[in-house]
């Protein structure tokens, strides 16, 4: 079995109307495709580029969101998610564009790191300048839905020796 990438990423937000302004209006993905569901809800397709989509379920009554158990409670503070929940989403970008993404965001009153981090090999697993060992550069902010969003642009590419770590877990063995 072989996949070609993701078609399309399906997450629930709280109101379509705000969700359209923010992907289409603020992140410049166009709509590409909306569905009214039998059940009263709506479905509807961003398209994020590369080919895929992130799609947006609405229904008239659904649970609230859970942040820290459903989703990021707060980034970088608290980080985790509950298992089998959706952490974040990344959207791939040239590095050249992070820094202007981050002006763009805050112009429009997004919620956003501000700042480029740098992801490494350290420790502490970021650096606070880039250097041949940062392998991704990200900006992290989050949508109307409390979605922790990220832009991603690799820096490198990976090899053999980029697989260094055993699983960890109870059934970690593979």
């Amino acid at each position: 079995m072989r996949t070609k990438g993701i078609n399309h990423l399906a997450l629930v937000c709280r109101d379509m109307g705000e969700t359209v302004r923010f992907y289409r209006d603020v992140l410049g993905m166009p709509l590409t495709k909306t569905i009214a569901l039998p059940d009263g809800g709506q479905h509807f397709f961003f398209d994020c580029g590369g080919g895929a989509s992130v799609a947006f379920f609405w229904w008239p009554e659904v649970p609230a969101a859970a942040p820290g158990v459903a989703s990021v409670a707060k980034f970088p503070q608290a980080p985790k998610s509950a298992v089998g929940s959706m952490n974040h989403v990344a959207f791939d970008m040239e590095a050249d564009d992070l820094q202007a993404s981050i002006k763009r965001l805050q112009a429009a009153g997004v919620e956003v790191l501000p700042m480029v981090v740098n992801h490494d090999d350290s420790a502490a697993g970021v650096a606070a300048e880039l250097h041949p060992g940062v392998f991704v550069r990200s900006v992290y902010f989050t949508d109307p839905n409390g979605i922790m969003l990220e832009f991603a642009a690799w820096t490198k590419g990976f090899g053999p020796q980029d697989v260094a770590h055993e699983p960890a877990g109870a059934a970690a063995e593979i």
